[in-house]
């Protein structure tokens, strides 16, 4: 009696699920796939044969590229900005393809006449990054056969669209379930804008962690803003000022997170004796502050990454698999958080999860 063969995953392997696999970067992949030398021996080794494994063999190219893309923010003002930057030039770069940058000026939709200028330019693409089109401006740039992506969406999006972006709501689960556990119970949660679709997942994330614990959520601790530094100064100095102030704060961004910090130094409050902060993005300098920043880790780099190989590919006339792709989240633990009154200098212990739980925590060395 023969046995049945195990039955294979239907999804197509992608250059993102063979990364998280092996554990390097997109960008990695991308390398070794483009013949590119800078890329260790023996990583190397470990990719090919990560791809031979799952047999993945990028289609031939219909036509070569020459040209330009274009990537256009919402706003250019952050370090955060410059991650998703990093991400595009990484495989730009490396196909020869140049890129234009422009910014809506806080603006989550492009005027008519900027449209008009970009289709007189004619870019193999356009990448969108916390932005989008109108279905009119979507139809102009279809008619005229040019591709775009959208990274990290500010709101719901069509099917027809390609988006690469990561799990908002995990991550402000991942970022509420790291403070109960240390025995936080008024916990406060300072946002994005209320019409960004990756604010109000992070906020659910938030809410389901308490449904999970069993407790309510103080809808005046729920707060939305834009995601830079005065928004957390002063979301942060209205809660902490407040008689039953938190004692633990979700910041929708490092930035944020900063701005809290800040305020709770204004009001001599220590961190994390008094207030245990974490953030969102783990840009650079989030390790560097004093303390260091706790801090969910969305891989920008690696969004901008495969984006921007999602639309060279749809430039060189390529099909993609799905048009939806997450990365993953992970939480960084360092020294802004601690258990409720915990003395200055102590370190939270975080224990892994259960087998077939959720992933866990990252702490990193000091």
């Amino acid at each position: 009696m023969t046995s049945p063969s195990p039955a294979r995953d239907p999804r197509p392997a992608t250059i993102a699920s063979i990364a998280e696999e092996l554990g390097v970067s997109v960008t990695t992949v991308s390398k070794v796939l483009n013949g590119r030398p800078d890329v260790a021996p023996d990583t190397r080794e470990r990719v090919e044969a990560g791809l031979a494994r799952h047999q993945y063999r990028r289609r031939p190219k219909r036509r070569a590229l020459k040209g330009q893309i274009d990537l256009v923010f919402h706003q250019l003002n952050s370090v955060w900005s410059m991650e998703i930057i990093r991400g595009v030039d990484s495989v730009a770069s490396a196909a020869r393809i140049d890129v234009v940058l422009s910014q809506l000026g806080g603006a989550h939709r492009p005027s008519d006449e900027w449209l008009d200028g970009v289709l007189d330019r004619r870019p193999l693409g356009v990448l969108f990054v916390l932005c989008g089109l109108s279905q009119a401006q979507q139809q102009r740039l279809r008619r005229q056969r040019i591709p775009f992506v959208v990274v990290d969406t500010d709101g719901e999006t069509s099917a027809s669209v390609p988006v690469v972006g990561s799990n908002n709501w995990d991550g402000g689960l991942l970022a509420t379930r790291h403070l109960l556990e240390l025995g936080h119970r008024r916990i406060a949660v300072v946002s994005g804008p209320r019409d960004v679709l990756c604010s109000r997942a992070r906020v659910a994330g938030f809410r389901v962690a308490h449904d999970e614990a069993g407790l309510p959520v103080d809808p005046d601790l729920v707060r939305y803003g834009t995601f830079y530094v005065n928004a957390g100064y002063e979301h942060g100095m209205d809660l902490l000022t407040r008689t039953d102030r938190p004692t633990a704060i979700f910041a929708g961004s490092d930035l944020q997170a900063l701005g809290v910090i800040r305020a709770a130094r204004r009001l001599g409050l220590d961190i994390p004796g008094d207030l245990s902060v974490v953030g969102y993005d783990n840009v650079p300098a989030a390790a560097w502050i004093d303390p260091a920043l706790t801090t969910v880790h969305q891989p920008l780099s690696d969004m901008a990454a495969v984006a921007t190989q999602t639309l060279l590919d749809l430039a060189r006339g390529l099909d993609v698999a799905v048009n939806r792709i997450d990365l993953a989240n992970e939480l960084v633990v360092r020294e802004s958080t601690a258990p409720p009154g915990k003395p200055p200098g102590g370190r939270a212990t975080v224990t892994p999860a259960a087998p077939g739980g959720r992933p866990p925590l990252r702490e990193e060395a000091r």
